[in-house]
């Protein structure tokens, strides 16, 4: 396929090498270990190593402010702007720098409905980056003529670095998006989930002008095609949670909610290795264990060559990307119906939140907008104790909108499906972290269950005095001193003391939303 003839100078790319035009996983594993760019683990998967950066650079990303986007964008530390002569000037120096060189390019799709999918062009001077995208976008039917014009093209060149004096960029490191362009560029990062969520960012931007609610989520549907949404930001569970053996996966990061049900954006999944077992997440093990996959910073053992997924040498942020057809229970189609259940996960690194509650429609749209969790030592550089965390939406940097416009889509949204709505506390209980336990995974599938099946539906509820959350007083298979977090602590009192102190931080920033009806 790499015979087809691309011009991508209309990307502003002139004069480049040869040009690998969706090349399939055996050849672009191929040519990323003859480039060494990768290493080959046991049963097939690919190992990179991204540097410096092992996450995303979120202050390093900029939006064009132009006519498209002053008056639309929720400008602030977020969604920094750039003029379009300064995104003209990055966009010069990445295509002086691609002269010449070998270039790998993917003509695929962002969104699995064909009537809200995006075509998109991921173009890239790394082997293994035209895997990842060819991993986590959808792949077209016919991949025999590329795309006559792209809806956002991607041109990424982590070789390239800016001159902050020079490009008025904060660091070496750039991302840039240009909605009149259509255009993202990446410079200085070889992190791979700067490329997936650049273009999540644009599907956030235009799909709210056609009713879709995007969403930073997993889904799945069960036997009977009810449909869950799971929310919740990096280490909460989101994959975990939705990928599971009962239930058919339909996407485990990004969908969108239109008037007939949702679909995800993505043909693949990009799930956080740290530490996966066999025995506790065997659908994820095996899928990032087989030919195709790439694991980004995971440690390989120099004689076996098997993946070391308990060491965190490089970071706590290793990852795995690989396509949907390594699960076993997925959608194929990558669409469902209308959602009857969302939960809304959390990482209570304080040990005080239930390990499920029952919303109401207003609670709902607080704890969107407040987008809780929480991060602890190990996670991050400089952080010694658990650090309170918010994102709105639980996916702030990925919106370019107000936080408001989306939680208003959500609960119209709610409210004209009668969804059912949850609290989930996937992190500690028993005390604050360090003194406290990691949540039960099988506890937490099994509340998730019998809310799923209605078991909790016909449980009695109990409200908690300090967060006014309705708590269920029993589920089988749960411990009941489990379901109520104050009940877990030995100090009761030192409970009070700890659940007060985040509720007070809840209403602090809950009070800097004003959401219109």
């Amino acid at each position: 396929m790499s015979s087809v003839d691309i011009d991508l100078a209309q990307h502003g790319v002139r004069r480049p090498g040869h040009i690998h035009w969706n090349r399939t996983e055996p050849a672009l594993c191929q040519e990323s270990l003859k480039r060494s760019e990768s290493w080959l683990a046991r049963g097939g998967p690919l190992v990179v190593k991204t540097g410096q950066h092992t996450g995303r650079s979120p202050k390093d990303r900029f939006i064009v402010d132009d006519e498209v986007t002053h008056e639309t964008v929720n400008w602030g530390e977020i969604n920094q702007p750039i003029s379009p002569e300064g995104f003209d000037r990055l966009h010069e120096l990445i295509a002086s720098h691609l002269e010449g060189r070998d270039l790998f390019v993917q003509d695929l799709y962002a969104g699995a409905d064909p009537d809200y999918r995006m075509p998109v062009r991921i173009v890239t001077e790394l082997a293994w980056h035209s895997l990842f995208a060819r991993n986590l976008f959808v792949r077209p039917d016919d991949e025999s003529e590329p795309h006559d014009e792209p809806g956002f093209t991607v041109v990424a060149a982590p070789h390239c670095t800016a001159d902050p004096e020079r490009h008025g960029t904060r660091s070496p490191t750039f991302v840039l998006l240009d909605f009149t362009k259509r255009l993202v560029l990446i410079g200085g990062s070889h992190y791979g989930g700067e490329i997936k969520k650049a273009i999540f960012t644009a599907l956030n931007f235009l799909l709210t002008e056609r009713d879709v609610f995007p969403m930073h989520c997993s889904a799945n549907v069960g036997p009977d095609g009810d449909v869950a949404l799971f929310f919740g930001l990096s280490g909460t569970g989101k994959t975990t949670l939705s990928t599971e053996p009962h239930r058919r996966l339909i996407g485990d990061d990004e969908h969108g909610w239109h008037a007939g049900g949702v679909f995800n954006f993505e043909g693949g999944c990009y799930a956080k290795t740290i530490r996966i077992k066999p025995e506790d997440e065997p659908e994820i093990y095996r899928a990032v264990t087989q030919f195709g996959a790439v694991l980004e910073n995971v440690v390989l053992d120099p004689d076996t060559r098997e993946p070391r997924f308990d060491a965190d040498t490089f970071t706590e942020n290793t990852r795995g990307a690989y396509p949907l057809e390594h699960l076993e229970q997925v959608v194929p189609e990558g669409t469902g119906g209308v959602p009857s259940s969302v939960f809304m996960l959390s990482f209570d690194a304080f040990g005080v939140m239930p390990p499920i509650a029952k919303l109401t429609p207003e609670q709902a749209m607080k704890y969107f907008l407040l987008g809780y969790t929480a991060k602890v030592a190990g996670t991050e550089r400089g952080i010694d104790e658990p650090q309170v965390t918010f994102s709105s939406g639980f996916g702030a940097p990925f919106l370019p909108r107000p936080p408001e416009v989306y939680a208003r889509m959500l609960r119209e949204r709610m409210e004209r499906h009668d969804t059912s709505v949850w609290f989930v506390n996937t992190g500690i209980t028993g005390g604050p972290y360090g003194v406290g336990q990691r949540m039960p995974l099988p506890q937490t599938r099994a509340l998730i269950h019998a809310a799923l099946d209605g078991t909790l539906q016909t449980c009695e509820f109990e409200t908690d005095e300090v967060f006014g959350l309705r708590i269920p007083t029993g589920c089988p298979g749960v411990s009941e001193k489990l379901l109520n977090p104050k009940s877990a602590w030995d100090d009761p009192e030192a409970y009070d003391a700890k659940a007060r102190e985040l509720v007070d931080q809840f209403e602090k920033r809950f009070k800097a939303f004003e959401l219109r009806t």
